[in-house]
């Protein structure tokens, strides 16, 4: 797996493809994709527009990550969750399939509503979120099925805590190769990585530059960019590089990988060319000792203000 992934999230869907093809082209060869971005088909349409125009010469030259959502939990559904986001990437197989979050909920058939979102029902009187009884054991056994069968190559988790991989790893077949979760110097959990190193767990950093995408989402305030800290802009000035770059390289220093997302060329060129320089050990310290807990992406804040649900999963 590529130590850099460049990140679907967020991506409008008029734009996805060139987005992606663009990004392919200036090296990105690990896509960070999940069918509730609903961007899945365009991206698919980016891949084939990249080996068109020559940028890599076929889909194996790619690394692409997906993510199983919340309604498709129950092992009937995992199979053809998974061939859904096959079909739309346009691929037989991808490379790394993860368990999105670790909140089960109630089956929306794709015919219906696809991607389902967080709401079981829109259109009643009062739309809220349903929960479904499943276990991950149930979903994982499902993931491991496709593992065998060769439709995803590793199969892993997002947004799981330590408690819930012990849980796993007590009973699975096929051990997590991957943890995605939340990263960036605010939040440097580093106990969690610590764990999962212990487990040959690779970590990925999602949001590695904080605040940003969660502004218009009113989950973060535009000061609390990381990006402004003092701390951040002294190390990037003696460096001669910028403030993402150093906060990548800090990610990427510490043996995390990373999938930062950006729709602007060139940042895409930026983001990835963090290979020239190395953070010193005192630099490497500061940068971690801006970690305040602060959580971005929380579903215990978010799914109570836009779902109506009260839903925590870290606490």
């Amino acid at each position: 797996m590529p130590v850099l992934g460049f990140g679907c999230w967020k991506l409008p869907e008029d734009s996805t493809a060139e987005t992606v093809c663009s990004a392919i082209g200036s090296g990105w060869r690990h896509l960070d994709c999940a069918a509730d971005y609903a961007n899945e088909k365009q991206v698919g349409e980016g891949i084939r527009l990249a080996i068109e125009r020559g940028h890599i010469g076929s889909r194996s030259d790619l690394f692409i990550t997906s993510k199983l959502w919340n309604n498709f939990h129950r092992r009937e559904h995992v199979g053809p969750a998974l061939a859904r986001t096959l079909a739309d990437l346009g691929t037989d197989y991808v490379d790394l399939y993860l368990v999105h979050f670790p909140i089960p909920l109630k089956y929306v058939d794709p015919a219906v509503r696809y991607p389902p979102g967080w709401i079981h029902d829109p259109e009643a009187e009062a739309p809220r979120m349903e929960e479904d009884n499943v276990t991950l054991a149930e979903t994982w056994g499902a993931l491991e099925e496709e593992c065998l069968a060769g439709r995803c190559r590793r199969i892993g988790l997002s947004n799981h805590n330590v408690q819930a991989i012990r849980g796993l790893l007590a009973g699975c077949k096929i051990p997590p190769a991957v943890l995605q979760v939340e990263l960036h110097p605010f939040l440097t959990q580093e106990k969690l990585i610590r764990f999962c190193k212990s487990r040959d767990i690779v970590v990925t950093g999602f949001s590695p530059l904080g605040a940003g995408s969660y502004v218009a989402l009113g989950t973060a305030a535009p000061e609390e960019s990381v990006l402004r800290e003092e701390a951040v802009k002294a190390i990037a000035s003696k460096h001669g590089v910028s403030p993402a770059q150093v906060i990548l390289r800090w990610g990427l220093q510490r043996g995390t990988t990373l999938v930062p997302k950006t729709t602007k060329p060139a940042r895409m060129v930026e983001n990835i060319d963090i290979f020239g320089f190395e953070l010193a050990e005192d630099e490497m310290g500061a940068l971690s000792g801006l970690n305040k807990g602060r959580r971005f992406n929380d579903p215990g804040v978010f799914c109570e203000l836009a779902f109506g649900s009260f839903c925590p999963i870290y606490e």
